[in-house]
This record gives structure tokens, C-alpha cells and sequence, in this order.
């Protein structure tokens, strides 16, 4: 236990003392979290051997994607939204449905044994963006305000809008077998989206009413209030789960909902709800780079590599092409914005979901995974500045 415990705390010390500089590189923290999940596992030097079970994986993949997906959602600039709504809205309702729609046509052309389904899981698990890869990119002043306001907005909402699909998909996977396999998981799907959505808006305005009314009378925000945010997304999250809704949906509806309550003072009680989430998300990339990607047995299949490269150029793209089709941005800025969709923490906790659930091509939807978040990191990583370059240079009016 110690050695793990002295393994976990030495890579978050080092992380966090050079994190600053990492985020700038082609090789940053999330991917030396993940060569060094598999390189302490018990598939490498077997300095790290936690007693985890597909279950514990899981639990921990939960509650990062819960902390995630409400900081995220807190954090949308929703005024940002109001002036700038033409290009996320456009990102959001036409390039990631199309997104969608690309991703399964392409692993139906490279995976032609694949059930449909799981070809939609694939594209599903791989169609999230995370701006915090490039933290240092999009909230480079370099870039023009509407393009990082949009590509902070789509990655903070994206993720919380492909969960619906992913619970939907991975009930109809799990009830293929019955003979009413849509009605039981349609059924089940309006099930978790309207208990988790119900569960989320109630403890938020409850939970909001509370702290504005304990903050009546103390000005400055103080250590302890910024609990109330974490707590209120994991609260939200387990009674949602407990309720037999979804805790995702209800952590996604509770950020949302302060961020609103909060417009003025969601930066300061965030703070510690980052931290916990960038621990949690920090624990993660090591476990899934000790348990699970030692299990991608496909990862050499140039067919893995290929959906990847597809998944990051493609297959992103073009959809981004075509949803900014007439808006006032110029060919750089739209190629920059369909380019500019870094892969990273919540298609690695997707990718840990569907263990649990019965697929015929586990392996590759695993391998793939791996394979984008390593080419994403590093490509994304290599162009990103230089291509900034280029945008200030010819920055729009």
C-alpha cells in the first residue's frame, strides 16, 4: 500500500512542480502519466500493484468524469456563449453530430467486422474534445478571443453531450440479446437522462440557496466554501446513481446550473473542485496506463493507427468545415479550429466504462483509444504553437 502510496504521490509532486513548463511541450504530463502508468505496472517494473478489479477501475473513472464534467460545466463562459454563440453553437449542433456520423463511417470502412453498434461506441468514445491538453494554447491572448472562447466552450460541453449517447449505446449493447432491445433501452435511457437531470437542477438550486444565504453576511469567499462545489458534484452524482438515474447527466445539469447561480464568484469556489478533479484526472491517466493499456492487444494493427490519424484530421475536419461554412472566418482560423481538438481524459474514462459491458471488439476499441490520445498529445502538441504563429499574424478584425 505505502509503495503505492509513495509511487502516485512522487509522480503528482513532480507533475505538479513542472506542470507549468509541460503544458507547453509535445510530450506533457497526461502522457507521461500514462507511459508511466505502464512502465510502474505490473506489465513493467511491477512498482505499482494496486489490488484493483474492473469494478475499482470503474469507481475511479466515475468520480474523475463526475468532477470533470462539473467543472467543465461550470466553467462554460456562458456570456462568452451569448456573444460569441454563432461558432460554438455551430461546433456543438452541426460539427459534432457529423463528427459522429464520420467517425462510424470510418471504422465501418477499417473495422468491417465490427457490430454497428460498437462501430457507434467507438466514434462516440473518441468524438470529445479537451482544450485542458492545450491549456496553454487556448488560452493563448495570440489567439483571436472568438476562437478560444469557442474551443473552450465546445470542450467543456462536448463531453457532457456525447454522455447521453454513450449510456444509450451501452444499453442497447447490453440488452441486444433481449427481444425488445430498443423499447428496454430507450426505456432505460429516458430513465437515467430524466432522473440524472432532475437530481442535478434540485441540489443545485438547493445547495446554491444554502451557500448564498450561510454568504449573507461574509464578503471574502472563504477555504471551506470552495468544499461546497466538489461536494455538491459528487453529491449530485451519487444520488442520482442511488436513484437509478444517471450521476453523469446530474454532475453535467449541477455545474451548468451554478455556473449560472455564480456567474461572478464561479472561478473562486472552483478552486478546489480543479484540484480535486486534476488529481483525480492525474490518477487516472497512471491506472489506465498500468491496468488497462496493457490489455490493447490490437495497439500494433496499423488498422488501430489508422482511425486514430482519421479520428484527429478527418473525421473531425471536415464536419468543423462544414458547420463554419458561411460564418466570417477566415479558411486559417476554421482549419486551425477543426485541427485544434486534442483527445484526452474523457475518451480515457469512456474507454474504462465500456470494460463492463459485453463487446465483441473490446480490444480495438481500446487500442484505438490509446492510439489517438498518444498521436493527439503529441501532434497536437508539435503544430499547436506554430500555428498560433500564423493566427496572430493574421489575426481577423
Amino acid at each position: 500500500m505505502y509503495q503505492n502510496l509513495a509511487v502516485l504521490s512522487a509522480l503528482l509532486v513532480l507533475y505538479a512542480a513542472f506542470a507549468g513548463s509541460l503544458e507547453a511541450k509535445p510530450v506533457n504530463g497526461p502522457l507521461l502519466f500514462l507511459l508511466a502508468g505502464v512502465a510502474a505496472g505490473p506489465a513493467g517494473l511491477g512498482l505499482l500493484n494496486l489490488a484493483m478489479d474492473r469494478h475499482d477501475l470503474r469507481q475511479l473513472a466515475e468520480l474523475t468524469l463526475a468532477i470533470v464534467l462539473f467543472t467543465d460545466a461550470a466553467n462554460a463562459d456562458l456570456a462568452q456563449l451569448r456573444l460569441h454563440r454563432n461558432l460554438p453553437l455551430r461546433l456543438l449542433l452541426i460539427g459534432l453530430p457529423l463528427t459522429l456520423i464520420a467517425g462510424w463511417l470510418v471504422a465501418r470502412w477499417l473495422f468491417p467486422a465490427m457490430p454497428w453498434l460498437e462501430m457507434a461506441l467507438l466514434s462516440t468514445l473518441l468524438a470529445p474534445t479537451d482544450a485542458a491538453l492545450g491549456k496553454a494554447v487556448v488560452s493563448n491572448p495570440a489567439v483571436p478571443a472568438d476562437i478560444r472562447e469557442s474551443l473552450n466552450v465546445e470542450s467543456g460541453l462536448n463531453d457532457g453531450i456525447c454522455v447521453p449517447l454513450m449510456l444509450l449505446l451501452m444499453a442497447l449493447v447490453a440488452e441486444k440479446h433481449t427481444a425488445l432491445p430498443f423499447t428496454l433501452a430507450g426505456h432505460l435511457f429516458l430513465e437515467e437522462l430524466g432522473i440524472g437531470l432532475l437530481t442535478g437542477v434540485g441540489l443545485a438550486l438547493v445547495s446554491g440557496g444554502v451557500l448564498r444565504w450561510a454568504r449573507r453576511d461574509i464578503a471574502p469567499i472563504t477555504s471551506w466554501q470552495q468544499l461546497v462545489m466538489p461536494g455538491l458534484a459528487l453529491l449530485s452524482f451519487a444520488c442520482a446513481q442511488a436513484l437509478g438515474g444517471s450521476g453523469f447527466i446530474a454532475a453535467f445539469c449541477a455545474g451548468l446550473l451554478t455556473g449560472c447561480l455564480f456567474r461572478r464568484e464561479t472561478h473562486a469556489l472552483l478552486q478546489a473542485g480543479e484540484s480535486l478533479g486534476e488529481a483525480l484526472s492525474l490518477i487516472t491517466w497512471v491506472v489506465f496506463g498500468a491496468y488497462v493499456a496493457p490489455k490493447a492487444t490490437q495497439i500494433l494493427s496499423p488498422s488501430v493507427w489508422l482511425y486514430a490519424l482519421l479520428s484527429l484530421s478527418l473525421v473531425r475536419m471536415l464536419p468543423v468545415w462544414v458547420s463554419l461554412a458561411g460564418s466570417a472566418l477566415a479558411t486559417q482560423s476554421r482549419l486551425f479550429i477543426g485541427w485544434f481538438g486534442p483527445r484526452g481524459l474523457a475518451s480515457i474514462v469512456f474507454a474504462v466504462l465500456v470494460l463492463d459491458v459485453p463487446l465483441q471488439e473490446r480490444d480495438t476499441l481500446i487500442s484505438a483509444t490509446i492510439a489517438c490520445v498518444v498521436l493527439s498529445v503529441i501532434l497536437h502538441g508539435v503544430s499547436a504553437w506554430a500555428w498560433v504563429g500564423r493566427l496572430s499574424r493574421r489575426a481577423e478584425p
